[in-house]
């Protein structure tokens, strides 16, 4: 594989080899492409869990589990309240 980078991109990347951060330029263009990489990958697992308690929370309302959205807010404030004056271990 071969990259091409403009001029300025070039300059930046041999510079962060200089600070001897990385051996060489393509250990650093490597350690970038794999942080975008485990990037991605993380957002996609966040996402298909998103997606999965969406499709349970859908599933819970139209099977008429539901809470009045007042009974909900109050049961949340409760536990904030309990959170706030338990000690932390």
């Amino acid at each position: 594989m071969t990259v091409t980078l403009t001029r300025e991109l070039e300059q930046y990347v041999r510079e962060k080899v200089r600070e001897g951060a990385f051996a060489t330029p393509s250990e650093y263009i490597r350690d970038l492409v794999r942080d975008r990489y485990l990037a991605d990958r993380d957002q996609a697992a966040k996402l298909k869990a998103l997606d999965a308690a969406l499709a349970r929370g859908i599933a819970d309302a139209e099977a008429g589990r539901v809470v009045p959205v007042t009974e909900a807010f109050a049961r949340i404030r409760a536990q904030l309240a309990d959170d706030e004056t338990s000690p932390r271990g």
